[in-house]
């Protein structure tokens, strides 16, 4: 059994496909298949159910998976200790992010100094919905991730804190009070982004007992804002998500009382992190300090 071999696993059954694998990788289709196929034969099970065009992992891969993760995290934690005594020349560094707050705001600046200061290590940034960046973290697909805290399964560093604001059409009644109660928006149709804050906000509903009329679930923020302009409903982002240039068509207000978010960065276990993870937690701790 080889690091080789398990990198190729954990990618066939990532992206479901040996033609995919092989072609991420670059080598050929039949390099992929003879790597998993003397995986199996050494291990003597069946890692994957073949299908025409796609494979999914049996219920033995799927648990040796998070096994072949955690050996690749080791395997490049040991690699990155190394090149840091080598002054971090080389390396990888594999990064989970979600939305407009931390893809277009927090994390360009951390990026822009971490390649100045380490042009040797290769970054990959996966971007999704908050609780598939954990999902990333749990299966170490990921380095580092970018989360709303708290995270009590994860060690944790907070970078910056927002807040929950109201979206209502410029028109609506509500656009000249100063603040907004989380019971008014349960008069009209409510429009839920499902990526970025969603759950926070379907916790806050319940929390407070109240249950809005969701009409709408919208996968990205701009089609949250775009409903919400043609006057179809309401709804409760996180500020720093908003576009920084304001749109006449909408208005923005905070809750009263207030709700405060707080983004920061997440590592399955500091012990075992890379030096290049450390070195861009450390950075973006910096980057956070000094605009804040």
């Amino acid at each position: 059994m080889t690091l080789t071999q398990l990198e190729i696993f954990s990618l066939v059954a990532e992206l479901q496909g040996f033609t995919s694998a092989a072609h991420r990788l670059g080598i050929s289709q039949s390099a992929v298949s003879h790597a998993i196929k003397a995986l199996e034969q050494e291990l003597g099970i069946d890692l994957f159910r073949r299908h025409q065009s796609q494979v999914e992992l049996s219920d033995i891969g799927q648990q040796l998976l998070l096994r072949a993760r955690a050996m690749l995290g080791l395997a490049n934690t040991l690699q990155q200790e190394a090149a840091d005594a080598r002054g971090m020349k080389r390396g990888t560094l594999r990064i989970g992010s979600f939305g407009p707050t931390s893809s277009n705001r927090l994390l360009p600046p951390i990026l822009e100094r971490f390649r100045l200061a380490y042009p040797g290590i290769e970054v990959h940034i996966d971007e999704g919905p908050d609780r598939q960046v954990l999902q990333w973290l749990d299966e170490r697909r990921i380095d580092v991730g970018f989360v709303v805290l708290e995270q009590e399964r994860f060690d944790t560093f907070a970078l910056f804190e927002d807040q929950l604001v109201a979206l209502l059409p410029a028109d609506h009644p509500l656009a000249s009070h100063p603040a907004i109660g989380l019971e008014a928006l349960c008069d009209d149709p409510f429009i839920l982004t499902e990526a970025g804050s969603s759950e926070l906000v379907t916790r806050l509903f319940h929390s407070a007992r109240l249950s809005p009329k969701v009409r709408f679930r919208c996968a990205q923020l701009l089609s949250t804002l775009e409903a919400v302009c043609r006057g179809d409903g309401v709804s409760l982002v996180a500020q720093a998500s908003l576009p920084q240039v304001a749109d006449t068509r909408y208005v923005q207000r905070p809750l009263a009382p207030a709700v405060a978010r707080t983004i920061g960065l997440a590592v399955l276990d500091r012990r075992q992190a890379s030096p290049a993870t450390l070195a861009f937690v450390q950075l973006a701790q910096s980057v956070h300090n000094r605009s804040s």
